[in-house]
């Protein structure tokens, strides 16, 4: 047993308190986020150079938890895992071609987005049992949302690639165990 003495005991208020983050010190009560004091510590989840992307892809990333990202569709195959690839009718993505690809980067993730036109979701396995579970929240323009699984080795069909006369916006795409 290890006994200290009451000088190594030292008793603090929150009136002397004050606290380091990201290496800029707070005073005591200065809850405040500005430039000055390294800003806000909360978490908003907004997809990092969304207004970029939204600029030079035309593709609407609103927020996410950072496990399903935006890739380069040239991205190569590692082991069997591959791309999640959207197409869609509109003039999206690196070469508005009407493709845009994601990277899942855990077996669990969530990715809010706007993407217009969608017809079909292609997983990202690239053998019968290697992609990722997942889900696509899709809507129409009369508002009717629909929420399908999606292949995790193959392809999924959505409004006019299935079939249907209204063009569908994806809206978000989840991975899962």
């Amino acid at each position: 047993m290890r006994v200290l003495s009451k000088a190594a005991v030292v008793g603090v208020t929150g009136a002397a308190v004050a606290a380091t983050f990201a290496g800029v010190a707070l005073a005591a009560g200065d809850d405040t986020p500005t430039e000055t004091n390294g800003g806000s510590i909360v978490e908003d989840f907004k997809y990092p150079g969304a207004a970029a992307i939204l600029a030079e892809q035309n593709v609407e990333l609103i927020s996410g938890d950072g496990h399903i990202m935006l890739a380069d569709c040239d991205t190569p195959v590692t082991g069997d895992v591959g791309l999640i690839k959207v197409w869609t009718t509109e003039p999206i993505g690196q070469t508005s071609a009407g493709l845009i690809c994601f990277k899942a980067l855990a077996s669990t993730g969530r990715l809010d987005l706007k993407v217009p036109g969608v017809y079909e979701i292609r997983g990202d396995g690239q053998t019968s049992t290697s992609g990722h579970n997942g889900t696509a929240t899709v809507t129409t323009d009369a508002g009717v949302k629909t929420t399908k699984d999606l292949d995790p080795n193959g392809s999924t069909q959505f409004g006019i690639g299935e079939g249907g006369e209204e063009p569908t916006t994806l809206l978000q795409l989840t991975v899962k165990p």
